[in-house]
């Protein structure tokens, strides 16, 4: 740790412990999960276990493929999480509408959500009225932008944006004006589910700050080529004049995959985003900031390096390392913000500048337990090896569940993770949380996939593939009775209640 990164104090307050759950996986109807009263119930059930942190994926609107880090905005929510019973209880959505879309809410065109602006129009009290007036008025710096991109790509059968017509997707002014005319009544449309979004998660995140809960949310790094941010901030990516990537993001072969991840995101213009005082990423983090209180920076190394791929290779094998200007970046956040309450996502192929960056900025890091037991004592996410300014998991949404994982590990390394433990008597994936909770790191985070004893059938998300993910759910009747009495024991054990 540099001398530097004294000087810097850690967001992470005291001991917490938390529950790593998107909200995609909560009990309920239709495909997946709602902002409505199951989230309400689940932060309940985090005060009963103890925990004080529940932690989530990226909340922004995903593309079809459903993954929330390739969404089509860094800001606009996934309105797939709006909840119609909500609606329906404000008086905006008759009975009848709630069975006439019990699928995934289309981003594109939800009939459900269209009678609920009707609705609105038609009954909403002058408080509401000039709460979405309020709405508009603070997220127009990239409300106007998103709904106008996701408008024009419906009217363009859903094409990427660097597809459409040059007039279009260059923006030129007289086509924009055009489009906004002929396209109002989308737009106020796509401006009101927004809206209902920011509305509904806005309960959420009240609810559990009265109730002593952080939510703690997650930012990738990147962004995605067809996105709105990328369409409207072209010179801040590394684009050709056809608004093509040059390169694109991913990572070299590692644990996961043997060629590498290509992601296929386009890279920043580093230069311009240094020029401009780093102006778009402080709305993009003090955007966030409104609506969670601690975010987990996906793939912070590249902030430091990133591997920058050629866009005509199929694998990551080919790219190389290109040096970013993190140690900037980061003294300007903390001149904007002061203490930033963010989490490094320090994983994969780490050098000494990245934990330079990462300490010197007091960020935590994040220490995974299911990479713990391979490479001998001195595996750095060993328990004790931990730091106190650090975030332990025993597994992520991207690993498998840990009863999968220790289930998969063959006997020699079964027995020695036992040994490792102590030999426990509890069966996995118990001795695994318990060892989270007692870890001097200050914050410990379980999959609820482990709170549940789940095995690898449950898992969120296998990394290289594109299909299967991001579709794992829970139902309360899988909850055991006595869970909560048992984490809350675990949490006083270990200081973290």
């Amino acid at each position: 740790m540099s001398q530097h990164s004294a000087q810097v104090r850690s967001t992470l307050d005291r001991r917490r412990a938390g529950i790593l759950l998107h909200p995609t996986s909560l009990p309920g109807p239709g495909q997946q999960g709602a902002l409505g009263a199951q989230a309400h119930r689940f932060v309940d059930f985090l005060v009963s276990a103890g925990a004080s942190v529940w932690q989530v994926l990226p909340l922004n609107q995903p593309h079809g493929g459903g993954s929330p880090y390739q969404c089509m905005s860094v800001h606009a929510g996934s309105t797939q999480l709006i909840c119609l019973d909500d609606l329906q209880a404000r008086g905006w959505l008759s009975d009848g509408a709630l069975l006439d879309e019990q699928g995934m809410l289309d981003p594109f065109d939800s009939q459900a959500l269209r009678q609920a602006h009707e609705g609105f129009m038609a009954s909403a009290d002058r408080d509401d009225q000039q709460a979405l007036e309020d709405f508009k008025a603070r997220h127009a710096f990239w409300l106007e932008d998103y709904v106008l991109y996701l408008a024009l790509k419906r009217e363009q059968d859903r094409a990427p944006w660097w597809e459409w017509e040059s007039e279009l997707r260059d923006r030129d002014p007289e086509a924009m004006e055009a489009a906004r005319q002929r396209l109002a009544d989308t737009l106020a449309q796509y401006r009101f589910e927004q809206f209902l979004f920011y509305l509904q998660w806005a309960a959420v995140k009240q609810h559990a700050n009265h109730r002593g809960i952080l939510l703690f949310g997650d930012m990738p790094i990147f962004v995605a080529h067809d996105s709105a941010d990328v369409w409207a901030h072209r010179e801040l990516f590394d684009l050709d004049e056809r608004g093509r990537p040059m390169h694109v993001a991913g990572v070299p072969p590692d644990y996961f995959s043997t060629t590498g991840q290509r992601w296929g995101n386009p890279h920043y213009d580093w230069k311009r985003m240094q020029e401009s005082g780093f102006a778009w990423w402080i709305e993009r983090i003090g955007a966030a900031l409104e609506m969670v209180d601690l975010i987990r920076i996906d793939h912070f190394r590249g902030f430091e390096a990133y591997w920058s791929i050629p866009v005509e290779d199929d694998t990551a094998i080919n790219g190389h390392w290109t040096l970013a200007p993190g140690q900037a970046l980061f003294q300007r956040l903390r001149e904007h913000f002061g203490t930033l309450p963010l989490v490094a996502e320090d994983l994969g192929v780490i050098t000494d500048e990245v934990e330079a960056l990462r300490d010197d900025n007091g960020l935590p890091g994040m220490k995974i337990l299911q990479f713990a037991f391979e490479g001998g004592a001195s595996n750095p996410y060993l328990p004790h090896r931990h730091v106190a300014n650090a975030v332990v998991y025993t597994g992520t949404h991207d690993n498998d569940t840990t009863l999968g994982w220790f289930e998969s590990c063959d006997e020699s390394l079964q027995q020695h993770v036992l040994d490792y433990l102590g030999r426990p008597s509890e069966p996995m994936p118990w001795p695994l949380i318990r060892s989270a909770l007692a870890s001097v790191a200050r914050l410990a985070v379980i999959p609820m996939q482990d709170a549940l004893v789940l095995d690898g059938t449950h898992r969120m998300n296998v990394p290289g593939t594109t299909s299967d993910n991001w579709a794992w759910r829970f139902q309360w009747d899988e909850v055991p009775g006595e869970l909560t009495s048992d984490l809350r024991h675990l949490m006083a054990l270990y200081g973290r209640e």
